[in-house]
């Protein structure tokens, strides 16, 4: 089955989406409204009420970057599990793709938002980043209910790339897992990553479904585990922030420093850390 890329001009008419898409649409516009409400969701990245310095810092990235968030052999449940540093050491291509029922306003908006961050992260970290269809390694699916068949059909298509059980975890996704990212490491993880999917769910409306990429992106980075001490960050799940923070910004500086290298655990790293620290602790000259 060919799936859609972000031109769509050639479809005639929209797609008609289900009752049960559109209830679901329903549910998630009042979620985040609820969300705003409440104060979460922020996008300024922190402020005078969220001060940090480089050893919290340090210390949320230690958390994040050497601690799985999930074990994939037993689906959603939360381990917190000891891992290795894991990162790209190769040229990363984002490949937006979109569901037959997404129709083009949101398409195009998606599409936009993909491209201005991944501007950003490469910016960040130094790291080569494009977004293309050519030769993709980091897929982003926005597919909603209706696009059940399509999701099979393109995970089938990336089988030798991301092996049978991601298909098993994407099909009992739970409804309160707004989005996620399976990131697959190469045989030797001293190479680090070799693919990446990121599923969002087309029915978000526009803050939650950038939430959504901006947060599975830099996780699919790298950044895999969430802690609910870490602020200000996307990478703890109070919700509080929507959009990549100052403190993000610097883990994934961190991340991305050459020293710091695929497959390291974190006693082997973390002499490099405080070197790196100390380096971004310098005043700007």
């Amino acid at each position: 089955m060919n799936l859609r890329q972000f031109d769509r001009s050639d479809v005639a008419a929209e797609v008609p989406i289900s009752v049960a898409q559109s209830e679901l649409m329903e549910r998630l516009s009042r979620f985040e409204q609820s969300q705003l409400s409440r104060g979460l969701m922020r996008t300024d990245g922190g402020g005078p009420d969220t001060p940090f310095d480089m050893h919290d810092i340090l210390r949320h990235f230690q958390d994040i970057a050497f601690y799985d968030e999930y074990d994939a052999t037993i689906g959603f449940s939360r381990i917190s599990k000891a891992s290795h540093l894991e990162k790209w050491t190769t040229p990363v291509r984002f490949n937006p793709v979109f569901g037959k029922s997404v129709d083009r306003n949101r398409a195009k908006l998606a599409n936009a938002t993909v491209a201005k961050y991944v501007n950003k992260l490469a910016r960040i970290t130094g790291h080569p980043m494009l977004v293309s269809a050519r030769k993709p390694n980091f897929d982003i699916l926005f597919m909603g209910q209706d696009d059940n068949e399509q999701m099979d059909a393109f995970l089938a298509s990336r089988g030798p790339q991301i092996g049978a059980l991601a298909k098993q975890i994407v099909a009992i996704m739970p409804e309160d897992v707004h989005c996620m990212v399976m990131a697959f490491s190469n045989e030797d993880e001293r190479r680090g990553y070799r693919h990446a999917i990121a599923i969002i769910r087309a029915e978000h409306p526009p803050l939650m479904q950038r939430a959504c990429i901006e947060e599975e992106l830099a996780q699919g980075l790298g950044l895999a585990n969430d802690s609910p001490y870490a602020r200000p960050s996307i990478f703890n799940d109070d919700d509080e922030f929507a959009t990549l923070t100052s403190m993000d910004a610097v883990m994934l500086q961190i991340l991305y420093n050459p020293r710091l290298l695929p497959g390291m655990t974190l006693d082997q790293a973390r002499p490099y850390l405080y070197e790196i620290s100390e380096l971004l602790n310098k005043p700007q000259s």
